[in-house]
This record gives C-alpha cells, structure tokens and sequence, in this order.
C-alpha cells in the first residue's frame, strides 16, 4: 500500500557522513548522561512495597500524592488499580523501615484526607531485571543469522543506538525508569528490527535486479522505494502514542514518552545509520549474484 510514491531516488548516501556525525554525536552525549546521572529506576528494579488502597468513591490521585508528599515520603508512583476507587502506591523501602509499618505510616496519611481509605494489601516486592532483557539478545542474535554479516553487524549497531538514546534521555531528565518503559524499549527495538529487514531486503533485491548502479545508488533506491511504508507504518503508530502521551495520564506518560523517542530515532537509524555503515562495511553486487559454474570441458 502507498499513499504516494516518489519517481526519482533521493541522495541520502550523499549526506551519509553528515548524518552518521549527528548520531554520533547524539550517541557520545547519551553515554555520558548515562554514565553521570545514571538512570532513576524504580520499584521494579530496585525493590520496594506496594500498597493497594480502596476507597468508597473514585480516588484523587493528585489529592493522595499531595497527602503523601507532606508526610515525607518522596519517589513515590501512585496510579489507579482496577477500577477509578482502587489505588496502587509504590515506595521504595528504605533500610529503617519495614513494609508493616511503612503501609501503617501511609494509611495515616491518607486517612487524614479522605476517611474512607481503606487498606486492601502491603507487600514486599523484590528486583524484578533479567527477564526482559533476554529478550534484546534474542534479536541480536536473530540479526547475526537473518542477513549476511555487514548487514547483520549495521543493524545490531542501529538498533543498539536507538536503546541507548533513549536511556540518555531518561537520564539527562531524570524520569523515572519502569518496567513499561522498558517494554517501550522493547517495542521500539521490534519496529527498528522490522524496518532494517524491510530496507535491507529491498537492497538485496534491488543488487539482484538492476545493474549498472553503483552502490550508493542501490541504497538510496531501497530508502526512497519503502519511504511510503514507512511513514504509513510509523506515522499511525505515532498518533496512537501521542494520543496516550496527551490522555493518557501519568500511568502512560513515561511509556508513550520512550515510545516517541524510540520511533523517531528508530526511524532515523534504519535508514541513514544501517544503510551508510553497510555501504562503509563494502557490500556490493558480486556478493548476491551466484557465479555461473564452469563449463565441464569433457562435456560437448
């Protein structure tokens, strides 16, 4: 399906140097935010206690994060549970308390601005990392084994550089990391993956068919031939993120906000990152096209 269809190839190959130098650059400073402000991870991550609050009519979400706030507590992540009259809180447990008595110093605080408060659950809940993340070495190792190794090695070095700018974003603002944005990460890495298969499997048909382009030719023609998918693809996946960035509320915010990110360098990695590393790597026709076999002389 294409909205529109472009007749003449743009020169993205032309600019390759130019754009590999602003991701970069963009890559440099995304390291160093990670590396000196570190990355603000929560409950899930760390460890903490969740507390699960019921109330006889739909809760004030801002009303209970003031409530906690002038009791002290800070870090805190407050959303809706089920239902507009369920609430669930999450606190890091610090050393000198325990979960009882932490759940005991929060239903204070609650109780005093709504008396209908009422504790449902307090528990303890530990680091919840790994699982995840085996999922990202699951997709490089499905890039080694999907192209041919200069293609394997652009796509797993664009859509490393996607996960970690995001990550540099999260820790130049300090927003909080959790593990739906985790799952963004994850889903961004997904709609990289497939725009790098799509692209470079229209390189390969492309040095299949067509002769006499050379290969920076090649590339900018696989590019501009998948642009309509492209913006079709990202741009109504973009929409419904931004309407859960807009109306989304807080549960959403952080999501939808790596999911924005993620897209648009997504976006800007599979095509004019992968694509500029592959032709510096040195693919070309000849490693696509079989050679004819030699003619058996005994044979007439």
């Amino acid at each position: 399906m294409e909205f529109f269809k472009i007749r003449k190839d743009i020169p993205f190959m032309r600019h390759a140097l130019v754009f590999n130098v602003i991701s970069l650059v963009t890559f440099l400073l995304a390291v160093f935010f990670l590396a000196t402000r570190g990355l603000h991870l929560s409950v899930e991550f760390t460890g903490g206690t969740l507390i699960e609050v019921s109330y006889s009519q739909a809760a004030d979400l801002e009303k209970i994060r003031g409530a906690l706030g002038k009791s002290g507590f800070s870090d805190y992540s407050v959303q809706n549970f089920g239902s507009s009259q369920d609430v669930l809180i999450r606190l890091p447990l610090k050393s000198e308390q325990n979960t009882a008595k932490l759940g005991e110093s929060v239903m204070a605080a609650l109780s005093a601005e709504d008396a209908s408060a009422s504790l449902r659950r307090v528990e303890f809940v530990g680091p919840q990392v790994g699982k995840e993340l085996v999922v990202i070495i699951g997709i490089v190792i499905y890039l080694a084994f999907r192209f041919e190794w200069r293609f394997s090695v652009s796509a797993i070095i664009a859509n490393l550089h996607d996960v970690i700018i995001i990550l540099g974003f999260f820790a130049f603002f300090q927003w909080e990391f959790s593990l739906s944005v985790l799952a963004a990460v994850l889903a961004v890495l997904g709609y990289s993956v497939n725009e790098s298969v799509v692209v470079f499997d229209r390189v390969r048909e492309t040095f299949r068919k067509a002769r006499g382009m050379t290969t920076p030719q090649v590339l900018d023609h696989a590019i501009t031939s998948t642009i309509s998918r492209t913006i079709i693809t990202h741009g109504s996946t973009q929409m419904m993120v931004l309407s859960m960035l807009v109306f989304g509320g807080e549960t959403l915010h952080y999501f939808a906000m790596a999911l924005t990110i993620g897209i648009l360098f997504g976006i800007y990695s599979s095509v004019l990152v992968a694509s500029p590393l592959v032709m510096w790597l040195g693919v070309s026709r000849e490693q696509f096209i079989k050679a004819p076999k030699a003619k058996d002389p005994n044979v007439s």
